[in-house]
């Protein structure tokens, strides 16, 4: 990203890649599946004219570290990886944003550090647990990732390692119509490289498997609480989610301080409405 400078920090076992820039309040940006921080290339840069950005990879993904265990895998794991780089970079407090599988850590992120983040930013997500509890055949057969990437290993990995382009292109291509010229072509090439690492493969498939082995026990285990800070719910107007829930319904009671907004596309649109995405942050931040 131009005018952000590249990092990696080790925190406790793991390193986490990282990239920073602008100035003011911090902000962390946090991409989801089958993507890396290069999902922020276009946004980032808008938001660092008033904030200083943080755009990292999740363990698992791009350039992070990638343990072979499912269990360090979970959010609660995750999330901390994300809380220990932005002390490490000498923030205490600091507004969040999430994306798909990054969204979901933040949420445990806001419930776990409630001292740690000033405002929560959840993007084309409903609650984890809401989705697997009260599944239904429209649901399950839009994300039917979900239960195949949680396939025991090697599975998944060996399927998927023959043609990796061809899978998860047809990812970015599902939950919201869009086409593969929508995504710019430096982020496209960015997701390419990381997706045909085998580590990186299975770190995909192992976060995924904890979110059914670990997660869903931590959700219940928290149904009772709710985020304190100002939430902010984005999610694609034309996406699975939007087609399949009111998406801001189902965050009504799980968050105290609650605004939404519906922004043009599919579940992507941080990569094929850049512009749109931005500005909501922008308004909701300031």
């Amino acid at each position: 990203m131009q005018g952000f400078e590249e990092g990696c920090l080790r925190i406790g076992k793991v390193e986490i890649a990282y990239e920073v820039g602008g100035s003011g309040p911090p902000v962390l940006l946090l991409h989801g599946f089958p993507q890396t921080r290069a999902m922020w290339t276009e946004i980032a840069p808008v938001l660092a004219q008033r904030f200083t950005v943080v755009c990292a990879d999740l363990r698992g993904y791009g350039g992070s570290t990638k343990p072979p265990a499912v269990a360090d895998y979970s959010f609660r794991e995750m999330g901390r990886d994300q809380l220990g780089l932005m002390a490490a970079l000498g923030f205490e407090t600091f507004h969040l944003v999430g994306h798909d599988r990054g969204a979901r850590m933040a949420h445990r992120m806001a419930l776990d550090a409630p001292e740690r983040v000033k405002t929560l930013t959840l993007m084309d997500i409903v609650p984890t647990h809401l989705l697997l509890d009260e599944l239904t055949q429209d649901v399950a057969r839009a994300y039917y990732h979900w239960f195949f990437l949680a396939q025991p290993e090697p599975f998944p990995e060996r399927l998927i390692g023959a043609d990796p382009d061809y899978y998860f292109e047809s990812c970015l291509l599902g939950w919201g119509a869009s086409k593969i010229e929508d995504f710019a072509p430096a982020q496209l090439a960015a997701y390419r490289a990381a997706w045909r690492d085998a580590d990186t493969i299975r770190g995909m498939c192992n976060d995924y498997r904890a979110a059914l082995e670990v997660d869903f026990a931590l959700d219940e285990s928290d149904l009772d609480r709710r985020v304190a800070c100002p939430t902010l719910v984005l999610y694609g107007a034309d996406g699975a989610m939007a087609q399949a829930y009111d998406v801001p319904a189902t965050w009504a009671e799980r968050c105290g301080d609650l605004r939404a907004k519906g922004i043009p596309g599919g579940h992507f649109f941080p990569d094929t409405a850049p512009g749109e995405t931005a500005k909501a942050l922008l308004d909701f931040l300031r």
